[in-house]
This record gives structure tokens, C-alpha cells and sequence, in this order.
């Protein structure tokens, strides 16, 4: 393993496509939503996200999705997956995510990494990689 490399940036959101699967009378409702958006700063780029949420009424959700990001990382360029998993709670977006081991492409070829997001609910999120290469 490479020294780890920590680069920061924001997420802006382009499209966000909420689609209820299961609504129960009682108990939080499911729900897929299709999410395209962009990457500026130490990540740059264009991603595209499938998640998959639970939400109770009073707004707090959990959710997990894998997004496919093509762009550059540190001026490296290629195409990678990350794996989120996070809560919303409060109007507060926060989670972790990971680099999906043996998906980075071209300058990205083993790329590994963790890091996260925060974000106020209906706004740009802030996020954070730590990276290295096998």
C-alpha cells in the first residue's frame, strides 16, 4: 500500500430522481432515487448514483447506493465506483463511503480509498477521500 493522500472538494447535484417502491400503511417507505451530479476540487468530475432509502415521516432516512465517477482524482484520470452509506437526520445529509476494490480505470487502476460527506439537505455536500494505490 501507497502513503495515503487525503483530497477534499464539493458535490453539486444536477438531478435528483426520488421513486417510491414500497409504502407501507405502517413503517418506514423504500424508495430508489436516481441521482447525477459533479464533482469540483481534489476529486473532479461527473457522477451518476443509484440509491436505496428507507424515510419515516418525520424526514430521517437511511440510505446506501454505489456511484460510478468519471473523472480525475489528484489530476490522475479514469473512472472508479465508490459504495455510500448514510443517514439523514435533522436536515443534516452525513455518511461514509468507500473505493469499490479493482473498479478504477486508465490512471485509476488500483485505486483504493474511504472517506465521506456532510451536506444541509437540499444543498452542495462536502466530501472528503483518503486515497491510496495498491
Amino acid at each position: 500500500m501507497s502513503e495515503k493522500i487525503r483530497v477534499e472538494g464539493t458535490i453539486t447535484v444536477h438531478k435528483y430522481e426520488p421513486v417510491p417502491y414500497d409504502e407501507p400503511e405502517q413503517g418506514p417507505v423504500l424508495t430508489r432515487i436516481h441521482v447525477e451530479e459533479s464533482f469540483s476540487g481534489g476529486i473532479e468530475g461527473d457522477g451518476v448514483v443509484e440509491f436505496l432509502q428507507s424515510s419515516t415521516p418525520d424526514g430521517a432516512a437511511s440510505f446506501v447506493g454505489i456511484e460510478r465517477i468519471a473523472g480525475s482524482v489528484d489530476g490522475k484520470s479514469g473512472t472508479f465506483l465508490l459504495q455510500d452509506a448514510g443517514t439523514v437526520a435533522d436536515n443534516i445529509v452525513s455518511g461514509t463511503w468507500f473505493v469499490v476494490p479493482g473498479s478504477g480505470t486508465a490512471d485509476l487502476t488500483n485505486l483504493r480509498g474511504e472517506g465521506g460527506f456532510t451536506a444541509n439537505l437540499g444543498e452542495g455536500a462536502k466530501v472528503w477521500l483518503e486515497y491510496w494505490f495498491d
